[in-house]
């Protein structure tokens, strides 16, 4: 039996730069973390008592003879992709799907690490990652970025650069440990109620993205100064708030679907309250709403949302991980 344990990731800026169609271009950029809330993948080999050959238990359940029957289509691909067969497979997870959280990309990366793990076999974090993108992007066809799967199997707070030749790079934040810590705690995040595929908006921004070049190309710049804001140790850090809410505002007008009339007062409200800038986190339509806000201003800030539910956090920094490794014998049907 394998389980690993994933994290989700929070992306602060530079979000679109990431996805091909721009940084092959223009190159790309984001600062992003991850955060001690994970999702679980437990794997086994299914023993041979029933009439199907795999069981899946997610967000529904399926019980298949083939591999082919199966509905989920990232497993169905990874299973094929990495010729699984007679598997047992459970997901769950500290925080829903379709939430804004880079779920679908810390799912497929823990899959791929339970199912590496099941054959023997370690997967570095680097091939975790570019075998999720290539299932999500290539096999399942899902519109969107590549940082979710980067972010997930690194685990940190890193700057993850894009290369108009396909290739991309890892590097950590270089902050001091006092100063991200005070990051940390100024950190609010909200649950808007809203959820929705992040493939589907992602669909629904791609016109957007197309006509807002000069947009994201503002985004990206901010990644340099955002950087600039948290390794600086003399720089005041409450502009990192300030440059989120910019980039926030530029965010908006990159797609159509990227938020919506409660979402924006929910965001203003925010700022009234005292936040100094924050912003939808992923793909837009929904999800979880993040804000910077000084040590002064939380308790408004909590006021104002104490209709929605405020889910504390803390930076991790391990990535994928498998927690639980138990080997089994087992030999492929004839």
């Amino acid at each position: 039996m394998i389980i690993t344990q994933t994290p989700f990731r929070m992306s602060f800026f530079g979000g679109g730069t990431d996805r091909e169609s721009f940084f092959r271009r223009y190159g790309g950029a984001v600062i992003s973390t991850t955060f001690d809330k994970y999702c679980y993948v437990n794997v086994r080999h299914l023993p041979r008592f029933f009439d199907y050959s795999t069981e899946l238990t997610y967000a529904r359940s399926e019980r298949v003879k083939s591999v082919e029957e199966i509905e989920h289509p990232a497993i169905r691909n990874a299973m094929k992709m990495l010729d699984m067969h007679e598997i047992r497979l459970t997901y769950e997870a500290d925080l829903p799907a379709r939430s804004g959280l880079g779920t679908s990309s810390s799912f497929a990366v823990g899959m791929l690490n339970a199912f590496y793990a099941l054959k023997g076999k370690y997967a570095d974090k680097k091939k975790l990652a570019d075998e999720a993108i290539y299932l999500e992007r290539v096999l399942c066809a899902e519109a969107g970025g590549w940082q979710d799967q980067i972010a997930a199997a690194w685990g940190g707070l890193n700057r993850i650069s894009f290369h108009p030749d396909g290739t991309y790079e890892v590097n950590p934040v270089i902050i001091r440990p006092e100063r991200k810590k005070r990051l940390e705690e100024n950190l609010m995040m909200f649950f808007t109620g809203f959820t929705r595929f992040s493939s589907e908006m992602q669909k629904a921004n791609a016109a957007g993205y197309a006509e807002r070049t000069a947009e994201l190309r503002e985004m990206l710049a901010l990644v340099d100064e955002a950087e600039k804001v948290l390794t600086d140790s003399g720089a005041d850090l409450d502009e990192f708030g300030r440059l989120l809410d910019r980039t926030w505002r530029l965010k908006r007008r990159t797609g159509g679907a990227i938020t919506t009339g409660s979402i924006d007062a929910l965001y203003e409200k925010g700022i009234k309250a005292g936040a100094l800038g924050g912003k939808l986190l992923g793909a837009g339509g929904g999800g979880f709403l993040v804000f910077y806000v000084d040590e002064n201003h939380r308790e408004s800030v909590r006021e104002a949302f104490r209709d929605l539910l405020h889910v504390p956090f803390r930076f991790e920094e391990g990535g994928s991980r498998v927690i639980h490794y138990t080997p089994e014998d087992y030999v492929p049907r004839e």
